[in-house]
């Protein structure tokens, strides 16, 4: 294997990502129908459904690097740091439109819970996480989303501490250790919050932070090699060889579908297990995203990466937030529809017209109110100066479309 003998550049779109994202989301998806139909707890294929909420590993995974990249690269080419309260405007931009409108299709669609204000107005908020468990049929799945919401309000800190000293092989050496460590302290939280269970703790930040971590780690070694300040190694040679990252990724998974990652029912999983799930989801996100990060040494993605970047995959990437936001809602009123009653069988029953429904709600919301917002919304921004940098703007747009 021939290690690339020039420093990838800075500058790159990273196509591939955007299959992995739609591909994360139709996990995701399949997961929670599987759930609903019974298939995910006692069929066949049990362990298999019930462990495609990896996608949410691999969602985190794509958010760290995306948006760690532009202060990675910032602190690497000695340049002005991206702006928070620009970047923060572009994370409210992209998540809250769908969030806000599946919350209000969960309202008017679905069975109301009680206290019904006050639990979709923490819905809203990014709240429901913290307190009491109050839960909305529809919106179950958007504890994701709020745990990833404390992620960026922390990234902008996280990002300063890791890059205050000057970007030296030493220093960057470093930062990669503390990232990498992550999943061990994500590991370590989930243990805790599995031998004392109490509230919703396991749902918190700190039970995911090595799934971020790995990303930004990906995006730290990504701008260190591109500013030659991190050497070639046996990292790029593997990176530049997707059947045999994903081979591995593939191999880890069928570990993770046995009950050594717990339980597939909402059944308390004992420490161990928790453990072995967090550290093992990180791994396996982390290697599914790699591939796509990458620049081979002769500056073009093998096939298969840019196959995770054609016009499908992309249309897939652009939609995979809305199917994230209203895939349940849409699962709800299908059952209601077919008149069925969950846990009694027939996955594909529901799942063919949940997948298709689902798929044309999210791209009705992507095209005719997501995108139409956040194209206004930067646009007002560079109207009143709030972006900093065309590089910071630049940087922060490539971001725009991650799925949380």
């Amino acid at each position: 294997m021939s290690r690339p003998a020039i420093p990838p550049p800075f500058r790159r779109q990273f196509g591939g990502l955007n299959g992995v994202r739609g591909l994360g989301a139709l996990f995701v998806l399949t997961t929670h129908v599987g759930f609903h139909s019974g298939a995910a707890l006692n069929s066949t294929f049990n362990g298999l459904l019930s462990r495609l909420d990896v996608g949410v590993a691999i969602f985190f995974v794509i958010s760290g690097f995306l948006l760690f990249r532009p202060h990675a690269e910032a602190w690497i080419r000695q340049d002005e740091r991206p702006s928070t309260r620009s970047y923060l405007w572009h994370r409210a931009l992209r998540i809250l439109p769908a969030l806000w409108l599946a919350i209000i299709a969960a309202a008017l669609l679905l069975e109301q819970p009680e206290e019904a204000l006050q639990v979709y107005a923490r819905h809203a908020t990014l709240t429901q996480i913290y307190g009491s468990g109050l839960a909305a049929q529809g919106l179950t799945q958007m504890w994701s989303l709020a745990t990833e919401a404390a992620f960026y309000l922390l990234l902008p800190a996280i990002a300063w501490l890791l890059t205050r000293a000057h970007a030296t092989p030493g220093s960057v050496r470093n930062g990669l250790l503390v990232l990498l460590s992550t999943p061990l302290l994500g590991a370590a939280w989930m243990g805790f919050t599995a031998w004392h269970p109490e509230g919703q703790q396991a749902l918190w930040l700190p039970g995911y932070i090595g799934w971020f971590g790995l990303g930004m780690a990906l995006a730290l070694w990504r701008s260190g090699r591109a500013g030659g300040v991190v050497g070639a190694s046996w990292v790029d040679d593997v990176a530049t060889h997707p059947g045999t990252v994903w081979g591995l990724a593939v191999a880890l998974f069928l570990v993770l579908i046995s009950p050594v990652a717990g339980p597939y029912s909402l059944t308390q999983a004992s420490p161990g297990q928790a453990v072995v799930k967090s550290v093992l989801y990180a791994v396996v996100a982390a290697l599914v995203v790699l591939p796509c990060v990458v620049m081979p040494s002769d500056g073009h993605d093998p096939p298969s990466v840019r196959l995770l970047g054609g016009r499908t995959a992309r249309f897939l990437g652009d939609i995979s937030y809305g199917i994230f936001c209203y895939h349940l809602i849409v699962l709800g009123v299908v059952e209601r529809a077919m008149g069925y009653e969950i846990f009694s069988g027939g996955f594909f029953r529901i799942y063919v017209p949940t997948l298709a429904v689902t798929c044309v709600v999210a791209a009705v919301s992507y095209y005719a109110v997501e995108r139409p917002v956040m194209r206004r919304g930067r646009q007002g921004q560079r109207r009143t100066g709030v972006t900093n940098s065309p590089e910071a703007s630049t940087a922060t747009a490539t971001a725009v479309n991650t799925i949380t």
